[in-house]
């Protein structure tokens, strides 16, 4: 079984990162198990547009910009697209990179305390840099996946601890409500899952892992797996946040301190290596996902050791330690950034519905109808999503 594993738990660790966690933690105390369903609603919208990625990848052994490039005629329209998606992804991972290693940073401070905390970033830095200068894909792959495996185990014990109300839980997944206040924390849960980079991701790495057509089925199942698990992650963190006595908590760390009086250090323990794992594969998957959209945009072919290659990554890592080490809240590159991604989510799912059903890219491998109405569905939900992020983003909603 772990051989067969493949980019999907590369795709759970880029979404399930220190802004889903703090997503998460604030979603379970301001709202209890009654946004479950929302999550829900997210890892399906997520496994339904990785699945037609990884397609189009192993189908086609190329990258999704690549195809949007060969596939937009039009030289105004195609250069728009390509400009929208390199701002967003590069210009946006390397604001969120910053979250990304202050994520793990809040995992050590939890396990060791803040004596040291000031030089945490800077390891962490070092020990991302390590895996992506050193890593083969296959190397890189196996780290990934421990680290994944570790994360899920820690935020799980974490919900565990908690002895969750199971009727309440299975209500909160399948009766859709919507509390006051509720729709942005919404628009928060679906936005730090169904993540615009990970399209670029996925269609990357599977034409890493797999080669030939007969790998289509290894794939899909390695995806509804491993995005799955990434769901069952998030809601174990809602849950875990749900049952907090006191509900006095406003970030991430006051959720690992709140289970305290109650469970002792070991959930403090649990959560912290939790969040350094989730901010550590983020750290790490945030600057290769921009290394593969720059190296498709413009059309470069590099390898992970190609100097090209590495020197993107190289820059959306050291900007992130650099604002966290510093302080620098970039704050206006963040906004951008969700005005960009609001933008290009709906954009690129178009895209890769329609390019999906193209007979002369995908063969026989195109698109079903039960997948099409989905894909539509879920393209309507990212443009309303879309429309009200980028509202909220400049204070109209």
């Amino acid at each position: 079984m772990f051989k067969k594993i493949g980019p999907g738990v590369l795709v759970a660790a880029a979404f399930i990162g220190p802004g889903t966690v703090t997503a998460c933690t604030l979603a379970g105390v301001g709202f209890g198990y009654a946004l479950l369903w929302a999550m829900l609603l997210s890892v399906v919208a997520t496994i339904v547009l990785q699945e037609m990625s990884a397609r189009l990848g192993i189908v086609t052994q190329k990258g999704l910009a690549d195809i949007i490039k060969e596939e937009l005629k039009t030289p105004i329209l195609k250069f728009t697209v390509i400009t929208i998606i390199l701002a967003a992804i590069v210009i946006g991972n390397a604001a969120y990179e910053a979250g990304n290693i202050g994520g793990a940073v809040l995992g050590l401070e939890a396990i060791f305390g803040k004596e040291f905390s000031s030089f945490y970033s800077i390891i962490i830095g070092l020990f991302s840099f390590a895996l992506l200068y050193l890593g083969s894909y296959k190397r890189l792959e196996k780290i990934l996946v421990t680290l994944v495996v570790l994360m899920s185990i820690s935020f799980l014990c974490t919900a565990l601890i908690t002895k969750p109300n199971i009727i309440e839980v299975v209500k909160g997944l399948f009766v859709p409500t919507m509390p006051e206040n509720g729709i942005l924390t919404v628009i928060a849960l679906v936005g730090t899952t169904v993540v615009p980079y990970n399209l670029f991701l996925h269609a990357s790495l599977v034409s890493e892992k797999w080669k030939s057509i007969t790998d289509l089925k290894t794939a899909r199942k390695d995806t509804v797996m491993s995005i799955a698990l990434g769901g069952i992650v998030s809601m174990a963190i809602i849950i875990a946040a749900s049952n907090i006595p006191g509900k006095e908590i406003t970030n991430v760390l006051d959720l690992a301190k709140g289970l305290e009086p109650l469970y002792g250090n070991a959930a403090k323990y649990f959560m912290g290596i939790g969040l350094f794992a989730a901010g550590i594969t983020s750290s790490v998957t945030a600057p290769l996902a921009a290394a593969y959209v720059v190296n498709s945009c413009f059309g470069w072919k590099a390898g992970l050791k190609d100097y090209r290659f590495r020197l993107v990554w190289m820059i959306i890592l050291f900007l992130g330690v650099f604002f966290m080490f510093f302080g620098i809240k970039p704050i206006e590159v963040i906004k951008f950034a969700q005005i960009a991604n609001g933008l290009l989510l709906p954009v690129i799912a178009i895209f890769l519905l329609w390019v999906v059903n193209k007979k002369s890219v995908m063969g026989k491998h195109k698109n079903s109808n039960w997948q099409n109405v989905i894909g539509s569905i879920i393209i309507i939900l990212a443009l309303v999503l879309g429309i009200k992020s980028i509202l909220k983003v400049m204070g109209l909603f």
